[in-house]
Order: C-alpha cells, then sequence, then structure tokens
C-alpha cells in the first residue's frame, strides 16, 4: 500500500471521528471525498493532484446535493431550553396576586411566575400565557 494510500485513508478517519464527535453531518463527506481519493491512490499512486481533485469534487458536490435535502429534513428550528415556553399556555397552579410571585405548571413542571399587569390577579385554575422569562420566573398575562 502506498504512502499516498495511507495519508487518505488516516484523512478519512480525522474526518469520521470530527463527525462522531459533532453529529453535524458536515465531515462525513469530506470522509466520503477522502475514501474515494483513497480508492483512486491504490490505481494511480502517483497522481497527487487526481486525488486532490476527485477529494475536492467528491466532497463538494456530496455537501451540495445534501444541503437542501438536510434543510428540507430539519425544517422549522424547534426551540429545546426554557425559551420554549414563550407565547405557550399554562395553569396556574399558585395564586399570582398584585405583583406577587406564585406559580404555574406548563409541560408538567412548576414555575415561579408573576403578572405582567400587577393590578391582575391570577386564581388557581386559571390559564395564562406565557409573555416572557425574567430570571427564573415566568411573566404571564391573561389567555383571552
Amino acid at each position: 500500500m502506498a504512502m499516498i494510500t495511507i495519508f487518505w485513508i488516516i484523512i478519512m478517519v480525522v474526518f469520521l471521528v470530527i463527525e462522531l464527535n459533532t453529529v453535524s453531518l458536515t465531515t462525513v463527506w469530506f470522509a466520503l471525498g477522502a475514501c474515494v481519493a483513497a480508492i483512486l491512490s491504490l490505481r494511480f499512486p502517483e497522481s497527487y493532484m487526481a486525488q486532490t481533485a476527485t477529494f475536492v469534487i467528491v466532497s463538494g458536490t456530496a455537501v451540495m446535493l445534501t444541503r437542501s435535502f438536510a434543510q428540507k429534513v430539519a425544517g422549522k428550528s424547534i426551540r429545546t431550553n426554557a425559551d420554549r415556553v414563550v407565547g405557550e399556555e399554562a395553569i396556574v397552579v399558585e395564586k399570582i396576586d398584585s405583583g406577587a410571585i406564585g406559580q404555574v405548571k406548563i409541560f408538567g413542571q412548576v414555575w415561579s411566575a408573576k403578572a405582567k399587569d400587577k393590578a391582575i390577579t391570577y386564581d388557581v385554575g386559571d390559564i395564562v400565557v406565557i409573555e416572557e422569562i425574567e430570571g427564573v420566573k415566568l411573566i404571564v398575562k391573561s389567555s383571552i
């Protein structure tokens, strides 16, 4: 096995290790390009320019062909942190009165909450909408 073939195999492994650690489906296409270049180097070990061009063409083509597909599959981004509750409805589980802090339950979790309009009181069982997050408290408003 030629040294250039070993070089391409090492490059392929490096890209695969990066892919396994990031899970972003980006470097896997460069690993594919390195794999094709390694195969080419077995047949033409002295053709460095052809191997490099093959690596660039295969990697670039794979990225371009799959990028639009990946964007369609991914679709709209999903909020996964605390901000995902903003705009959602919650149920009051501890009275929120005159600017005092009460509690609401959303997605099975109980959060401290206070009213956006301090003049409004929300009783246990009322449905409210999460307006924003302030520190570790939810700011709520009427769901009507």
